[in-house]
């Protein structure tokens, strides 16, 4: 029988787990996300239900101007989860898609603006899911210049929208969207294209990582 060391405790190899994503669904920034994505239908109703261009228009701006609130939410009250991360861009990017697209549809757009917008938004994001789902990539956090230019553009598109109203001073509306949506449409494109460099260097980065780690178990 081996002898006994007192005093001396065997080594412990207890790894505190990766956050999951599902952690953390339940907070108050992603109620608040949630409640932003539920007023989609209702937009969606009073723009081609109830016809009436400039309460779906102060709906979208308002929805725009929200933006930042989740994210300061989860910041402030230590709520900031995985989910979240993914939650909060992902409502941001189907807002923006599903308001450009009815926009068209109604007119109130001029037809190669929206679609340059939807083209980039498009491109870009799947670019990111083929980067994540497909090769695994670690999550790339949207940019300070990304966000800028989805600013913009969320309060360009209502913009283009109220100036096509039957409201006095529609006209500077239409002028502040352009005013707004041109500098917008640039930046998200020269943002879009920022964003190949950083996914080449986070799947070689994922790459080297596999390959050492290969390398160790033999």
């Amino acid at each position: 029988m081996p002898p006994t060391l007192v005093g001396v405790s065997e080594p412990t190899t207890d790894v505190a787990p990766a956050p999951s994503m599902l952690s953390g669904i339940w907070t108050i920034p992603n109620a608040f996300t949630l409640a932003r994505l539920l007023c989609l239908p209702l937009f969606l109703y009073v723009l081609f239900g109830l016809e009436n261009r400039a309460a779906a228009a102060w709906m979208l701006g308002a929805l725009g101007a929200t933006d930042w609130v989740d994210g300061y939410l989860a910041r402030r009250l230590g709520q900031v989860s995985e989910f979240g991360k993914v939650f909060d861009p992902t409502v941001d990017r189907l807002l923006f898609l599903v308001a450009v697209t009815a926009i068209i549809i109604d007119g109130s757009i001029p037809v190669w603006f929206g679609v340059a917008v939807l083209a980039r938004e498009v491109l870009v994001g799947l670019m990111m899911v083929v980067a994540t789902v497909v090769y695994k990539m670690p999550r790339i956090d949207v940019t300070y210049w990304g966000k800028l230019a989805t600013f913009l553009l969320l309060f360009a598109v209502p913009g283009f929208l109220m100036g096509n109203c039957t409201m006095p001073g529609a006209a500077g509306f239409e002028v502040a969207a352009w005013i707004l949506g041109i500098p917008g449409l640039v930046l998200s494109y020269w943002t879009g294209i920022a964003y190949i460099p950083q996914v080449r260097r986070a799947l070689a980065a994922k790459n080297t990582t596999s390959a050492e780690a290969v390398r160790s178990d033999r």
